[in-house]
């Protein structure tokens, strides 16, 4: 029941990634139609943005109260219901108001659906999961492309994908009951589970409560988080602005160059769950960090245009497992009993970092040179890095002391 309940959970995350590329590849048409300005997508993107991190940062409590189960049905339910809207809106103020819930039902899911899976399943599923949203994530451009492409019309295209985002609102309704079970299932007379969660935080093993901000180690892995998606978000957005205008490459092959990119996340993150069955998670956290940084160095090294190709494929292939991985290491990190609401403030700073860090190179960009871009790509990698191998020392001061608690 456990595999094939995982279907259910994939399918969750297709439907995750369907929407987060509709609005840029509709817009050219939208905006006409609505009457807005081409920068007027950008305050729909920050009002999602805002509502995913506020949802991320609720998320904790919002799943000890009601469960995963029906967290992921009544946010599923949102986003259906705001792309529906959204397939019948002719008037921008309408796509303002439809943002809020979107935002706010995207969040509440991606983080309930990460920290179910970091906590009732191995780590190659976690990468595996983060490739299905990759899977959404392109066919949402499809599906509207389609109809821009045959009819002209975008309604229809948000019409399909709202469609999609239902179905699986009535497939997570019928399998309600199963996300309780399942859990108890996989973690049925498991001690080993247990011993590991009474290890993850030592003043609660000593029956002391602790706030999840305070355990040693969260900070600097939400400061990891934003890092890794500014630096995610910060390639894909200027990384052919860099190609062009630094490496004078035509437009055309820039944005083929880019899509290799995301090409590379996707693959590796299928690789990497293969991986993860012989490689524990944070031996590839490291070795992503280090091949992305290389990724970059090629990137801002005086080499032939053509070693930038291969520096947007090691970056994106180092990129691949550090995001899924450092989330699957949540529970054993800092503890079973809080991974549910650290994973939530872990999401909400991770959507901080794509929101706000790409915005803060072009600023740079346009009072200095674009040519800064792969040394602030550089500097949020090291900082990444810096950030990671600090918890982990962390955790190898934890568990030496383990033998002197009472």
């Amino acid at each position: 029941m456990a595999t094939l309940f995982l279907i259910v959970i994939y399918l969750s995350f297709i439907s995750l990634g369907l929407p987060d590329s509709l609005l840029g590849v509709a817009w050219p048409v939208m905006r006409h139609e609505c009457g807005a300005s081409l920068e007027a997508a950008g305050l729909l993107s920050m009002i999602i943005a805002g509502g995913t991190i506020v949802s991320s940062l609720a998320s904790g409590r919002m799943l000890q109260w009601l469960g995963t189960g029906k967290v992921t049905l009544i946010s599923c339910l949102m986003t259906a219901g705001a792309l529906f809207g959204f397939s019948l809106a002719s008037c921008f103020m309408w796509l303002i108001v439809l943002a809020v819930p979107l935002g706010l039902g995207a969040g509440s899911v991606d983080a309930g659906l990460n920290s179910y899976v970091a906590a009732h399943y191995k780590a190659h599923h976690m990468s595996w999961l983060h490739c299905f949203w990759g899977v959404g994530a392109t066919l949402g451009p499809v599906i509207m492309a389609h109809f821009i492409a045959g009819r002209g019309s975008w309604h229809q295209g948000y019409l399909v994908v709202a469609a999609i985002q239902f179905g699986l609102v009535w497939v997570l309704f019928f399998t309600l009951p199963l996300w309780d079970r399942v859990a108890r299932e996989i973690h049925d007379g498991s001690a080993a589970a247990a011993a590991e969660d009474s290890a993850g935080v030592p003043a609660e093993a000593a029956g002391t409560p602790v706030k999840p901000l305070r355990i040693q180690g969260v900070k600097l892995a939400l400061v990891s988080f934003l890092f890794y998606c500014g630096a995610e978000a910060t390639v894909g957005l200027w990384g052919s602005s860099f190609l062009v205008n630094v490496k004078q490459l035509p437009a055309a092959t820039a944005a083929q160059w880019v899509s290799i990119y995301y090409a590379g996340i996707t693959i590796g993150r299928l690789i990497a769950g293969f991986i993860t069955l012989k490689v524990n998670n944070r031996t590839l956290i490291r070795l992503g960090q280090l091949v992305s940084l290389a990724g970059a160095a090629l990137l801002l090294l005086p080499l032939p245009a053509l070693a930038s190709l291969a520096g947007l494929l090691l970056v994106g292939l180092g990129f691949a497992p550090i995001y899924p991985c450092m989330l699957h290491e949540t529970p054993s990190r800092f503890g079973k009993e809080h991974s549910q609401t650290i994973i939530g403030y872990q999401m909400a700073l991770a959507y901080t970092g794509t929101t706000f860090l790409p915005p803060l190179l072009g600023l740079i960009a346009s009072r200095a040179t674009i040519a800064i871009f792969p040394f602030l790509v550089a500097f949020y990698i090291v900082a990444m890095l810096i950030g990671s191998e600090r918890i982990n020392r962390f955790l190898k001061q934890r568990v030496r002391a383990l033998p002197s608690l009472p």
